[in-house]
């Protein structure tokens, strides 16, 4: 009786256990964030730690180049509080309580991508679902960035459930699914709505006005929700992603923060991102029709972005379910055929598509692992930093590279550690603002001895020995310290 719970058990839930274990491992291997994410990692922060208490918010103080929204990271904020409750009750430092809002968001996302991946199973069989959980399991991004809290992800999730709909033919529900993403989390997702709308409508599969009726009311109540929730947050009335649309969009002043050729999502920010199911998507229109109509409208929306100058592989990780799908629809085909002639090659090439991609996988994490050296250096100064009683005596200084390398709030100790982050201070000028410690990225500051340094991941390089691809690492971060701390530890110092 035991064993036959156990096996249903695994049976509904297996494929979950499989993703969310891998999730959650990048989590806790790699919990600091980057600058992209600050802004709704310092938002659960505050919300979990200050509260009502708006006046202490980060973004008053950081606000950034555009308003985002507070709706995704009250959501998660909600459902980790049971957790950032007792790691408060317990004295832990805060961040345990970052793992605790990661892997909130990761059960969200995972959650969408679940009730996406069951439509497959009806619509396409167990085979193809199996291929499709084993194909996100051997990619590095997906997985990475499901507990990572960019807009991008909080928009992911909607993303996958109106993919779910849209295979179980719930037409009117994945267009509001999509109208919810865009209207609060991302408003590029329109590129993808655009498309959609625009097929079902063609085919006859939803009514133009019954569309625009039940759209209409869903997009005023998103309008209504987030402009009573942001503006009461950001203190002036707004409404975020029309300001973000202005900014990329009108304005197109996304193209400041670097460009890219039309052709690098086809070339490199998919191929990088689908590994072995890049070329299986590819294959897999033709062998199943009942993908085309699927695949057009994802297609267009890459196609759409392509014409944006600023590119970044994060803008369209929402088409990887879907291109997965079209993989995993592939895959089945040539493992159903793997006896029969010419079909033993692509079988055996399927095999090497995969290694290759866990092979990469692995490579990429390795990489990512080091690719945060903000984040390690603060944890590694809190290790061996003397805290004094005087809390003027441990007072560090956290420059713009630090923090966006992995420094959040949720890094910072309690009293007697005291931070700053002000921006702007000349170098030479930090030893007159009687800081104890500076994570910078210089190695030499006037007043301070360099205490140790930080290595980051800075290049891959091909070797002819085993393994083919290595790390080269360079320092990135650097930990000073005035003269009187200087002096009372042996530090390793920097070379």
């Amino acid at each position: 009786m035991m064993d036959r719970k156990n096996s249903k058990f695994m049976e509904l839930y297996g494929y979950d256990l499989l993703l969310g274990s891998i999730a959650a491992f990048y989590v806790f291997l790699v919990p600091y964030t980057k600058v992209e994410e600050s802004f709704n990692v310092q938002a659960m922060h505050d919300i979990l730690y200050h509260q009502h208490h708006l006046e202490n918010y980060d973004h008053l103080e950081f606000p950034g180049v555009v308003p985002r929204t507070f709706i995704g990271s009250l959501l998660v904020s909600i459902l980790a509080f049971p957790a950032t409750s007792v790691i408060s009750w317990l004295h832990l430092p805060k961040i345990y309580s970052l793992y605790a809002v990661r892997l909130a968001l990761g059960f969200i996302i995972l959650l969408m991508l679940r009730f996406f991946r069951l439509q497959i199973k009806h619509k396409f069989g167990r085979q193809v679902e199996f291929f499709f959980v084993i194909l996100t399991a051997v990619q590095f991004h997906m997985l990475f960035y499901c507990t990572r809290p960019l807009p991008n992800i909080f928009a992911l999730g909607l993303v996958n459930l109106a993919y779910g709909y849209w295979l179980q033919e719930s037409f009117y529900g994945a267009l509001n699914s999509l109208i919810v993403a865009t209207l609060i989390f991302r408003c590029d997702i329109l590129l993808l709505l655009a498309p959609l709308g625009l097929e079902l409508l063609l085919t006859r599969s939803v009514s133009l006005w019954k569309a625009l009726k039940l759209c209409s009311l869903t997009a005023l109540l998103c309008i209504g929700l987030t402009m009573l929730v942001d503006s009461v947050m950001w203190r002036r009335l707004l409404w975020p992603e029309f300001e973000v649309l202005w900014f990329n969009s009108v304005l197109n002043r996304s193209s400041e923060w670097g460009t890219h050729p039309f052709h690098w999502y086809f070339t490199s920010a998919l191929p990088r991102s689908l590994l072995a199911a890049y070329p299986l998507s590819l294959l897999g229109v033709f062998i199943d029709r009942r993908l085309l109509p699927y695949m057009l409208p994802i297609w267009s929306f890459v196609i759409l972005y392509s014409k944006l100058p600023h590119k970044e592989l994060r803008f369209i990780i929402g088409v990887i379910p879907m291109l997965n799908l079209s993989a995993a629809t592939a895959a089945s085909r040539i493992f159903n055929n793997r006896k029969k002639g010419s079909w033993v090659f692509l079988y055996i090439g399927l095999l090497g598509l995969l290694l290759s991609s866990l092979g990469l996988t692995v490579v990429t994490f390795m990489a990512s692992y080091e690719n945060y050296p903000g984040g390690y250096a603060l944890q590694r100064l809190h290790l061996l930093g003397e805290v004094e009683s005087d809390q003027n005596k441990t007072w560090v200084h956290i420059d713009s590279f630090s923090a966006m390398n992995g420094v959040s709030r949720f890094c910072e100790n309690d009293s007697p550690w005291r931070y700053s982050k002000e921006e702007g201070i000349h170098l030479g000028e930090l030893s007159q603002r009687n800081f104890t410690y500076l994570l910078n990225e210089h190695k030499e500051i006037n007043g301070y001895k360099c205490l140790f340094a930080v290595d980051g991941f800075s290049r891959y390089q091909i070797r002819r020995d085993f393994p083919p691809i290595s790390l080269v690492k360079e320092p990135k971060v650097f930990i000073h310290g005035n003269k009187e701390m200087a002096n009372r530890r042996s530090w390793q110092g920097c070379l």
